[in-house]
């Protein structure tokens, strides 16, 4: 597929509203701001989710790469500056923490998270690049339901030269890469 990857600005809002609304605010309405200090939990409605996370992006206080086919906004890598050390005993904290990928339902399994993860990468490295690290699920040897991996796949973050730092659980994995700032 011939995608295009734009980054998540008052310009592209309406088409990132149009996919999350479209899939009920993602994730019981989290509008992909469980990561950002405000969080998500039993005293914030779906409606502030989503006031925050406009407040946000028109703040320039949200990044992520969206993924379009054509006009419509079909997935997208959510990143940005860690809230905290993962772990008490991880080492300091990388400069970006690449946190969520979302992919339209009619459209996983169809490069989507792939281009989403390299846009990321662009823009990370636009902004002044450093070390990023992610979290995410070792799927080899198993099948695992494309609606479930919202941190992406071991093996796609390992042929972007991901390397793996420390096992998180029991499938995932704490992976690290350092991106050069763009020319």
């Amino acid at each position: 597929m011939d995608f295009s990857v734009r980054s998540l600005t008052p310009d592209t809002w309406p088409g990132f509203a149009r996919l999350v609304a479209e899939h009920d605010g993602v994730w019981g309405g989290c509008w992909c701001m469980a990561f950002h200090e405000e969080g998500v939990g039993r005293t914030r409605t779906p409606e502030q989710n989503r006031t925050e996370k406009e407040a946000r992006v028109r703040e320039g206080r949200a990044h992520a790469a969206l993924v379009y086919d054509g006009p419509d906004c079909v997935g997208w890598c959510q990143f940005g500056p860690p809230r905290r050390a993962y772990e008490a005993a991880a080492p300091a904290p990388p400069d970006w923490r690449i946190t969520c990928f979302f992919v339209h339902r009619a459209r996983r399994r169809t490069g989507v998270a792939s281009a989403a993860l390299d846009g990321a990468l662009r823009e990370i490295a636009r902004l002044g690049g450093g070390t990023v690290e992610s979290f995410p699920q070792d799927t080899e040897g198993t099948r695992v339901s494309a609606s479930f991996l919202h941190n992406g796949t071991v093996a796609l973050f390992e042929s972007r030269g991901f390397t793996r730092a420390r096992r998180l659980g029991k499938n995932h994995w704490v992976v690290t890469r350092t991106v050069r700032p763009a020319a």
